[in-house]
């Protein structure tokens, strides 16, 4: 007979994952519209400059609603780094590192230049803005 045991012992990253999952799910759609108290961005409240991470909350909660055109306008990044992120992931698995390490040095060249970019006034539509 099998014994099939499930437990977060027997599969410790499916049981962070999924506990990650469900208090990121519990955040976004109960603490945030309850309290209307989301995490702040240090960067940006220290310096006033929006980071390349900027608006990546207010991504997840327009993709948990469909609206990927606003999670776009919230930070383009993600869905840039995305697919880079997909072929970086199959070429390390493929121990091709000359190529997975050439995708790593993409991905940071451009989320450093979209960290320097969003900043400045010419380059306004990359920073975080609601569609209206």
């Amino acid at each position: 007979m099998l014994n099939i045991k499930r437990n977060s012992k027997s599969h410790p990253k499916l049981f962070w994952g999924g506990s990650l999952g469900v208090g990121a799910l519990l955040y976004l759609k109960v603490w945030l519209p309850v309290t209307n108290i989301g995490i702040p961005c240090v960067f940006h409240e220290l310096t006033g400059l929006y980071c390349p991470g900027c608006g990546m909350t207010r991504v997840i909660l327009s993709l948990l609603r469909l609206d990927g055109v606003q999670a776009f306008r919230y930070n383009p990044l993600v869905f840039i780094l995305l697919p880079l992120y997909v072929m970086y992931f199959i070429t390390q698995k493929k121990q091709m590192n000359r190529t997975s390490n050439g995708i790593m040095a993409v991905m940071l060249i451009v989320t450093l230049a979209f960290g320097l970019l969003r900043n400045i006034p010419i380059f306004d539509f990359l920073a975080p803005t609601e569609i209206p």
